[in-house]
C-alpha cells in the first residue's frame, strides 16, 4: 500500500489535466468573408436566439448560443436548407425558420428549439 505522501507527486503531475484551458483557433479567411447576424424569436416564454453566419468559401459556419455559451458549429452536407454541426447538436435552418437538435434524443426526438427569423422590412 502507498502511503499518502508518495502519492503527492502524482497528484501534483495530474494537476494540469484539471486545469482551465483558454484556447484560440485562428482560420485564415481570404477572399469574399460575409458575417450575417440572424435574430430568431423562438416561442413564448423564450429568449430571442442570435444566431451568426460566417462564410467563408470554402469554410461556413454558425455560432449558436447554446445553454450559456456560444457553441460553433460547421456546416455539413444536407438534402434542403443548411445543417451545422458540433458535438450533440445540430442547428438546421431552411428559410427562416430554424431548429435546434440534441441528437442524442434520437433521429424521431422533437426539436430543443423551433425558430423563425425575425425579419425587419422597410
Amino acid at each position: 500500500m502507498l502511503k499518502p505522501i508518495a502519492l503527492a507527486p502524482l497528484l501534483f503531475a495530474a494537476s494540469p489535466a484539471f486545469a482551465a484551458v483558454d484556447l484560440n483557433v485562428g482560420i485564415n479567411l481570404t477572399g469574399d468573408v460575409q458575417i450575417v447576424t440572424a435574430l430568431y424569436g423562438c416561442g413564448e416564454g423564450t429568449e430571442p436566439l442570435t444566431v451568426k453566419y460566417i462564410n467563408a468559401q470554402p469554410n461556413f459556419f454558425a455560432i449558436v448560443p447554446i445553454e450559456g455559451e456560444e457553441v460553433v458549429l460547421v456546416n455539413v452536407i444536407s438534402a434542403s436548407g443548411a445543417k451545422y454541426v458540433s458535438g450533440v447538436w445540430e442547428w438546421w435552418n431552411k428559410g427562416s425558420d430554424g431548429t435546434l437538435h440534441n441528437v442524442t434524443e434520437g433521429l424521431d426526438a422533437a426539436p430543443v428549439l423551433t425558430c423563425t427569423e425575425n425579419v425587419q422590412t422597410p
